[in-house]
């Protein structure tokens, strides 16, 4: 089985919920919300046994249902005040399916309308709703404008979906939109470019040069680290946080407790954090994810020697966007492997099938992820079981760098 998922978020772009894709039969093309022959009964007893906050990060769950999942008992397995019932735009409207609506209505799950295309007017559900979801590459904005004033002066929450452009996301704020859904976020806004936030960055090219060094030195970086307690603070909450009760007595036992590998992750992590502070927390969220799961998927399969590059590799996967530049131009300025470029840059090399193995799962493009799995010699059960690992992960260093 598989479990993605997407960020959905609010006006001030912060995310309020994930919409999750899921396959649980080998012969699923897509992700199952759209065929009741694959029970999503399945994926959804697997959120309620793996722990649906693991998941989510304890936000809202936007879930896909048909009419089958509607009428399953298995829906009221994930409480109310976590889930978002959004019933899929091919499902027939008769009584029956009014009333289970009307049901769980009353018992508290809010309901969205998928993709809606219909008639606002008319279509029966539309009363039941809280949330209007729009595909714009089905129902561009400028098509929408009644139907979206109408849902507005009746107080339905208004969801923007398949968002491309920091543009359509302005055009659909301006346009009454509370929430939005889509890849804009993670896109580099070539009109700005970012520039050097705070007076660290210097700090950061002597540790990184350090660490390339034949033999780096711990009491060199512990002197480097020193003369920033930013960076101190952030290195003594981190190894408290991974070496529970043994007290920390130096900056220099603290990088020694972790190794020279884990120092210099730790280093990029608080450099893209640094870049990336005019961004939504999610675009680092999203850096540190791909980190934890290139580096589980690397190990589990027959790329394990190079479980580390695969690890730098998803952290710096989303850096054009934090750089607001072009991906060649950004990894220019910083000193990695050539087959980390290869893999960023152009989608090839050694390391090219676990770049777009991680791609394909959080699209849902289970056709390409198939490939990638075979061709790697990964099974299904690790790549969801890196996921759930790796969202965990990214939880724990969020926390620790002050996310």
């Amino acid at each position: 089985m598989y479990i993605a998922r997407q960020a959905i978020f609010n006006r001030t772009m912060k995310v309020v919920g994930y919409e999750l894709l899921f396959r649980t039969g080998k012969q699923s093309k897509v992700f199952d919300g759209v065929s009741s022959l694959h029970a999503s009964a399945s994926v959804l007893g697997t959120l309620f046994e793996t722990g649906i906050s693991k998941i989510t990060d304890d936000k809202l769950a936007f879930i896909n249902f048909d009419a089958e999942l509607l009428n399953s008992d298995s829906l009221e397995l994930i409480d109310a005040d976590r889930l978002i019932i959004e019933v899929l735009e091919t499902v027939i409207v008769d009584e029956a399916l009014i009333e289970r609506v009307k049901t769980l209505k009353n018992k508290g799950y809010k309901i969205a309308l998928d993709d809606f295309v219909e008639s606002y007017e008319d279509y029966p559900l539309v009363p039941y709703a809280n949330i209007i979801k729009f595909d714009l590459m089905a129902t561009p904005l400028e098509s929408i404008v009644n139907e979206v004033k109408k849902a507005i002066s009746q107080r339905k929450a208004l969801l923007a979906e398949k968002i491309e452009t920091q543009e359509e996301f302005i055009k659909a704020k301006a346009m009454g939109f509370q929430m939005f859904q889509g890849f804009f976020f993670s896109k580099p806004d070539l009109v700005v470019e970012s520039k050097s936030h705070t007076t660290t960055k210097s700090q950061y090219g002597r540790l990184i040069q350090e660490l390339h060094q034949g033999e780096p030195s711990f009491q060199n970086l512990a002197e480097i680290i020193e003369k920033d307690p930013n960076l101190a603070y952030r290195l003594v909450m981190l190894n408290s946080m991974k070496s529970g009760k043994n007290l920390i007595y130096s900056i220099k036992q603290a990088l020694a407790y972790m190794g020279l590998k884990e120092v210099e992750r730790w280093i990029h992590i608080l450099m893209l954090r640094e870049m990336s502070d005019s961004k939504p927390d999610e675009l680092i969220r999203i850096s540190l994810v791909r980190s934890r799961f290139c580096e589980i998927i690397a190990r589990s399969s027959n790329l394990s020697k190079i479980k580390y590059e695969a690890s730098i590799m998803g952290l710096f996967s989303v850096i054009d966007a934090m750089l607001n530049k072009e991906m060649e131009v950004a990894l220019h300025e910083i000193a990695l492997t050539k087959s980390i470029t290869e893999a960023l840059i152009h989608g090839t090399g050694e390391l090219s099938p676990i770049c777009h193995l991680i791609r394909a799962y959080e699209t849902g493009d289970w056709d390409t992820l198939k490939l990638m799995t075979e061709k790697i010699n990964i099974s299904e059960t690790e790549v969801y079981d890196a996921y759930v690992d790796a969202i965990s992960w990214a939880n724990g260093i969020m926390v620790s760098i002050g996310s």
